[in-house]
Parts: structure tokens; C-alpha cells; sequence
């Protein structure tokens, strides 16, 4: 009978305990949403390989970890040129798309980390198609972490910066 209770007691602290973990987890990672329609962002669609452990960092903090690395800018200029740059300009100053290099936002959650890879993710209104299909997770924080870098607007409209 004592074994009996002892084994109950057990199995309801590993209930607990899993139960905790679990909470924590998710208190810990951010949720990602559609810029347009506010949905829950389904990364199940995300191209392979993106899965870093700086893309498991910005789903912790929603901040990017690649902001002022400067491999990391060299890389995301390459990703940038190749798949942003027809629309958005080759110095991110506006064509089809909007400029990217000032302070002013068409979609003023881009403001900050989540809310910019949430629209590159996910895509906006317009041409702006969900750029999951041409890059890697790891790729669009890549391409953010330039965009942040060639930044010409005031610093103090910097929320990515606080």
C-alpha cells in the first residue's frame, strides 16, 4: 500500500513539474503574428536550415541577435541584393516596395525585431508576398540585421535599439 501511494505521489510531482516546464517555456517564447490578418505565424512552412540557435535566441527575446554583427550584416547585404533589392532599392530607398533606411514605417510594428520578421515572414499588403518560401528563418533575420545597419532615421525612433 505504501509503495502504491509512493508511486501516486511521484507521478503527480512529475505532473507538476512537466506542467511548470511547460508554462515557462511558453511564457518564455514570443508569438509571432500575421502583420495583416493578425494570425499566428505557422513557421512549419519556414525553408529547412534556419532553425540557428540565434533564430532559438530571437524566439526567446524577440530580438535579433545578428543587430550590429557585422558578418552578419555582410551576409544579409548578399541576401538583401539578391532577393529585396528590385523592389526596395539597391540602398533600401524605395521602388516598388517602401524605403527601408528611414524612420518612417508602413507598417509601424516593423519598429521593432518581432514585428519586422513578422512582415518578411509572413508578408504585407500589396506585392509583399510571405518571403518564407526564399529564405531560411536564420536568412531573414540576416536581411534585418542590414536593414538595421543602414538605418539613416533618428536613433531615438530606434525601438529595435532599446
Amino acid at each position: 500500500m505504501k509503495m502504491m501511494k509512493l508511486k501516486h505521489l511521484l507521478a503527480s510531482l512529475a505532473a507538476v513539474g512537466l506542467t511548470v516546464l511547460a508554462v515557462q517555456t511558453a511564457r518564455a517564447d514570443i508569438a509571432l503574428h500575421n502583420a495583416i490578418t493578425g494570425e499566428t505565424l505557422d513557421l512549419s512552412f519556414a525553408k529547412k536550415g534556419g532553425n540557428t540557435e540565434q533564430f532559438k535566441q530571437f524566439m526567446q527575446t524577440g530580438k535579433n541577435p545578428y543587430n550590429g554583427n557585422k558578418e552578419a550584416v555582410e551576409k544579409g547585404k548578399s541576401l538583401y541584393m539578391t532577393g529585396c533589392s528590385g523592389c526596395h532599392g539597391h540602398e533600401a530607398e524605395g521602388k516598388l516596395g517602401p524605403g527601408l533606411a528611414d524612420d518612417y514605417w508602413t507598417y509601424p510594428r516593423n519598429e521593432t525585431d518581432q514585428g519586422l520578421f513578422e512582415l518578411l515572414f509572413g508578408g504585407a499588403n500589396g506585392m509583399m508576398g510571405p518571403q518564407y518560401v526564399n529564405f531560411s528563418n536564420d536568412d531573414l533575420l540576416h536581411i534585418m540585421a542590414f536593414i538595421r545597419d543602414i538605418y539613416t532615421g533618428d536613433p531615438k525612433k530606434a525601438k529595435w535599439l532599446k
